[in-house]
């Protein structure tokens, strides 16, 4: 991890606020297996299948309920209630960020809106370098506490614990491929996976430029890359702060870690701790000599100033009165013990969330993601003769007179 200060330290956050996606590298193979999927359906898909996620001979694309009740049974109990007790604190959550319907009566009329959950969702389960049954959770439940009927599982050769969480959630349809045919899949449907209204869930470059191409035909969520992790601290605990890089890093060699702070004291601890803790962590020893900063900021203001400008997906801060000066952030962790750890897994806030500097713009998946909000509107004849001239004036500036009209010849008969 470099301790960069001064003239360097304003070089290396450019340079991060301009990070980019290497989507490009991989969208022409990524794009070739889009219209294979489209044009053959099943028989790509299975190619596919065989070629990349390991599909056996004999073995069906979806797995059966019996398959992923065994994933429960043979998993072990310890495992087991963790799950029941994260699926708990996420279930809690996502209920608090759910959007409500409203009516409120105004002169002249009603106006509201009403929720409606969409009819069917992917769930993108990574299965490679790590398995990951905790995006199964934070993907679906958010998904089933708004009220999603059809929830699907992709995930290229599903882990014991993905199919203990599948099962756990009662979620009975679950893929074994991954990869871009698996989103083109979802996103176009074939004759065994029948397509969804929605993609959600991190994946791998691949995955990730399949959302891209496909977000024109299928909602996504977000163009998830590799992990972030920010740490803002003045008087931290260096073996703490370090701890918490090293986790994200070890998430992908690609992943980008950056303490930020003004006591240049603190910065050179926290690099040489992080160093110390990577040691035996070979993706976290790449990922922090490719993407690892300690920044010495010359003041507070353009320590939080830098926090702003690379809007990280996690970031952690010392105290509550930071949050009144972060903007961009995907999950912010305030204090000691709020390790970014406790939100991959457990707290309750999802661990699905914005990168490469989207934060500017969202936050991470939440309920809110899985229902469209329909505006509604009722007048009645006073109503609509109270407004009607706003309304003529301006059909009419913009030269669209059917507009006026039609408001016109409702009033000549109210």
């Amino acid at each position: 991890m470099r301790v960069l200060c001064g003239k360097a330290a304003e070089r290396a956050v450019t340079k991060l606020e301009r990070r980019a996606s290497r989507l490009e590298e991989v969208e022409p193979a990524v794009r070739a297996i889009v219209r294979a999927m489209q044009r053959e359906g099943d028989k790509a898909l299975m190619r596919y299948a065989t070629l990349w996620d390991g599909l056996e001979a004999g073995l069906a694309v979806r797995m059966s309920a019996r398959e992923i009740e065994q994933g429960w049974k043979t998993t072990p109990a310890e495992t087991q209630e963790a799950l029941q007790r994260a699926a708990a604190n996420i279930r809690r959550f996502a209920k608090r960020q759910l959007p409500r319907s409203w009516r409120k009566k105004i002169s002249g009329g009603e106006l509201g809106q009403i929720v409606r959950p969409l009819e069917s969702v992917g769930c993108y389960v990574p299965g490679g370098r790590y398995p990951l049954p905790s995006t199964l959770l934070m993907t679906a439940i958010p998904a089933q506490v708004a009220g999603v009927k059809r929830i699907v599982v992709v995930s290229p050769k599903p882990q014991r614990a993905t199919l203990a969480a599948a099962y756990l959630l009662g979620v009975n349809e679950v893929y074994r491929c991954g990869g871009a045919h698996a989103i083109a899949a979802l996103a176009y449907g074939t004759k065994t996976i029948p397509r969804v209204d929605k993609i959600v869930g991190p994946g791998n470059a691949y995955v990730t430029a399949a959302k891209k191409l496909v977000s024109i035909d299928c909602a996504i969520d977000m163009l998830a890359g590799p992990t972030e992790a920010a740490i803002f601290s003045e008087s931290g605990k260096a073996e703490f702060l370090a701890a918490d890089l090293v986790a994200q890093a070890e998430h992908d060699p690609d992943a980008i870690v950056v303490f930020i702070s003004p006591n240049v004291k603190l910065a050179g601890r926290v690099a040489a701790c992080v160093k110390s803790s990577a040691r035996n962590n070979a993706c976290a020893t790449n990922a922090v000599k490719r993407g690892g900063y300690a920044l010495v900021a010359a003041s507070r203001k353009q320590a939080v100033a830098w926090v702003n400008r690379l809007a990280p997906e996690h970031l952690t801060v010392d105290k509550d009165r930071d949050l009144l000066e972060v903007r961009c952030a995907g999950s912010i962790f305030v204090g000691a013990y709020s390790p970014q750890s406790a939100g991959d897994y457990a707290s309750g806030p999802n661990h699905v969330l914005p990168t490469a500097g989207a934060a500017r713009f969202r936050g991470g998946l939440s309920a809110a993601d899985f229902v469209k909000v329909i505006t509604v509107q009722k007048f009645t004849p006073a109503g609509l003769r109270a407004i009607a001239p706003v309304i003529t004036t301006l059909a009419e500036t913009e030269g669209l007179r059917a507009h006026a009209q039609s408001v016109r010849v409702r009033c000549g008969h109210a």
